[in-house]
């Protein structure tokens, strides 16, 4: 009985619980983005039958949401006067913003050692119209490859700082802002040393950026906004998923992960807020028809994604024409966009066909999409009539002849072609001057049907850097040890965390007629020799001594040397923090090259296929202990782990540090295929750069320059062509 009544009262409890939350509408918001009226998507007969919205229909709606709107914005407490400070309003109509990679190779020239910010944005504009901001993002999926956190990246850009601070400067100068990344999840790596709000708001003002997006986070917490403005540096920040109601105050632009129904669902950050900015970030899809159609719609932005990780998900030019044409047109009437009278889904007359209504004093503004996937042309709105009223077509740049219908009510025709866009404008007077330069340049621009450009999504190729043979040796070499001929089936595959097996993942070989992270190939390998242990520090102080080598760029070359010396005991360690370029520089003075990845495999692996260097099952005596800690310890001795020799007898192979063989490029990316793994193991992430002890696997390092591509974690063997 007593548990009887406890149950009872448990049961009450809840239910009140669950009354004192709750919020009576009936369109309870989903994750991000608000339900639409029911009778807007045509129903089967077996699912009750289909009937057109009726005005009151909409009306209901409409009042349901606006009331929810009204009760959530006093129940968060919402105070919107972050959106009036003069350094963020930049973000209210910062519609197009793509994440861009520092590994782009429009981004940075590292032959000439310097940021091309004008190639990078003048090839925005050619393809899709350019930009209004700009995320750039030195960490992922390379990080964790040594011990530098997400501050080190930055700092070990090219130039450093000061090379940092004059490229934000050079974006700005093109009227485009920047933002950085934080991730929270990075708590492997090297400490900062500081709370993370303050150093966070300290490096950003330092180098002039004006925002972070909020990597994996679910609202940026208000400690950081208060964090920024103490150092007097306000900076927009930018969560990727959707913020709690109450962190919209503070968190002034947000990503849209959004689900993509037929009828357009309503932003709920947006509708609270309209001068809040949502970059939908869609990136893996091919098609960016709903992306722009649900972005148009809501008077938003699209994150315009494309080098992914170094995978290039490239816009197709149908798709790039139609990012053209809706951020020209959101660009020109932003300051609609951001009405609290925003009315969406306002009744339109054709079936799949929907707007928002955006009024401005005595003027407004209409955003088009059609969800249908044909062309829909002759009465599409109607409207009350207005004494003097005008009616502009902004899309097509023309002025429309109003008619009026039996009802009374001016109706407004004009064509809407396929999944396409338009925009009308109410206004009693002449279009100013920026309205009539926008329908000048849209008339021109849509002269062309969007139907016209192609819709196909093609994969970019890839290349990989020829290796130039070296000289055969007239006796055996010192420290190598010499690999015969024979018959290999090259067998590998590419350990990247995103990107599934999609064609693009990965890189491209020679045999191949498109990147992908699975491969497998025969080959008849010629023989060689190769170096028995990777390159050493000591070997590496001679080559120095003996050529005086210096890289042009410097920056983290031989991080771990003090006075032009390796440290104590560390001669017959890996030589790390060289770059790809300082190991070929290595490897021409000492008469030798760097391997083809095969040839490493075939060195480690033997012909039978084996997992390991040793045998098929895991020896832990063959590689170092695992080092887990934030900060890195260094390598063991190159002779440490004898248990570790390939069937040739080629030692450390795995586990100590990884080493450099061959580099791919595309149009966009530079990257180069790293093997063996390493010692280092950053904890508490899985997002760090992922280890690839067994044969069959391989990393994949982005490219930038040589400051940001040495690592403690990488090292280099060389190779000699025997024949």
């Amino acid at each position: 009985m007593k548990l009887k009544v406890k149950q009872l009262v448990l049961t009450s409890l809840v239910a009140f619980s669950s009354m004192a939350c709750a919020q009576d509408t009936n369109f309870e918001p989903d994750h991000q983005q608000i339900p639409t009226p029911d009778c807007l998507l045509m129903k089967a007969a077996y699912d009750g039958g289909w009937k057109t919205c009726t005005q009151e229909d909409h009306d209901t709606w409409l009042a349901d949401i606006r009331h929810w709107r009204s009760e959530r914005l006093i129940r968060i407490g919402y105070d919107g006067s972050r959106y009036d400070m003069p350094a963020l309003k930049w973000t209210h109509s910062s519609f197009f913003q793509p994440q861009m990679m520092v590994q782009d190779r429009y981004f940075y020239d590292p032959v000439a050692h310097r940021y091309t910010v004008d190639r990078y944005l003048n090839d925005l504009e050619k393809r899709y119209g350019g930009i209004d901001a700009v995320l750039i993002w030195p960490t992922y999926p390379n990080m964790g490859i040594d011990d530098r956190n997400q501050h080190d990246l930055i700092r070990s850009m090219p130039g450093g700082i000061a090379g940092v601070r004059q490229m934000i400067a050079d974006f700005h100068k093109r009227g485009v802002r920047v933002l950085f990344p934080m991730m929270m999840w990075d708590q492997g790596t090297r400490d900062p040393g500081q709370p993370w709000p303050r150093a966070i708001a300290e490096l950003m003002a330092e180098v002039g950026a004006d925002g972070i997006n909020g990597d994996t986070q679910d609202g940026v917490p208000l400690a950081f906004s208060v964090a920024a403005d103490k150092v007097g540096h306000p900076l927009a920040f930018e969560p990727e998923d959707g913020p709690s109601d109450e962190a919209l105050a503070w968190n002034v632009m947000t990503w849209g992960q959004y689900n993509f129904p037929f009828v357009p669902m309503v932003d709920k950050y947006k509708w609270l807020e309209p001068r809040h900015l949502v970059n939908i970030s869609d990136r893996w899809n091919r098609d960016k028809t709903n992306d722009l159609q649900f972005a148009f719609f809501n008077g938003v932005g699209w994150e315009s994604w494309e080098n992914i990780w170094g995978i290039w998900n490239g816009i197709t030019p149908r798709d790039a024409e139609a990012t053209r044409r809706v951020a020209t047109i959101e660009r020109a009437v932003a300051p609609f966009l951001t009405s609290s009278e925003w009315e969406p889904l306002t009744p339109m007359l054709r079936y799949g066909i929907f707007a928002s209504r955006w009024p401005s004093n005595d003027q407004t503004v209409w955003t088009i999409v059609n969800r249908n996937e044909y062309d829909v042309e002759g009465h599409e709105i109607e409207v009350q009539p207005e004494e003097g009223m005008r009616y502009f077509d902004l899309y097509h740049g023309t002025e429309l002849k109003p008619e009026r219908n039996p009802k009374g009510k001016v109706v407004l025709s004009f064509a809407i072609e396929a999944h396409g866009y338009g925009a009308l404008l109410a206004a009693k007077t002449a279009p100013d001057t920026a309205i009539q330069a926008l329908m000048s340049k849209m008339k021109q621009m849509t002269a062309k049907p969007l139907a016209s450009y192609s819709h196909e999504w093609t994969v970019l190729p890839q290349q990989i850097v020829p290796i130039a043979g070296t000289k055969s040796p007239s006796a055996p070499p010192d420290g190598m040890v010499r690999i015969p001929a024979g018959n290999f089936v090259f067998k590998v595959q590419g350990i990247e965390i995103e990107g599934y097996d999609d064609i693009g993942v990965d890189v491209q070989y020679p045999w191949e007629d498109s990147p992908r992270r699975f491969h497998e190939h025969p080959m008849q390998v010629k023989s060689f020799w190769i170096d028995t242990y990777p390159v050493t520090n000591a070997q590496f102080k001679k080559f120095l001594d003996s050529t005086h080598y210096h890289p042009p760029d410097d920056r983290n070359f031989l991080r771990d040397w003090k006075d032009g010396s390796f440290p104590a005991g560390w001669d017959n360690k890996p030589v790390t923090w060289v770059s790809l370029e300082d190991a070929r520089a290595y490897a021409a003075w000492a008469g030798k090259r760097l391997p083809h990845e095969w040839e490493w495999q075939y060195a480690a692996q033997g012909s039978d296929g084996r997992v390991y260097p040793w045998g098929n099952d895991w020896n832990a005596s063959g590689v170092p202990v695992p080092d887990k800690n934030r900060t890195m310890r260094g390598p063991d001795a190159v002779d440490a782990h004898p248990q570790g020799k390939s069937p040739f007898g080629v030692m450390d192979l795995v586990g100590n540090v990884w080493q450099w063989t061959e580099e791919f490029t595309d149009e966009h990316t530079r990257s180069a295929i790293l093997r063996g793994g390493e010692y280092y193991q950053p904890q508490g992430s899985i997002w760090y750069f992922a280890q690839a002890y067994k044969l069959s696997e391989h990393g994949k390092l982005l490219l930038t320059a040589p400051s940001l591509d040495r690592s403690g974690g990488i090292g280099f063997r060389c190779v000699q062509d025997a024949e």
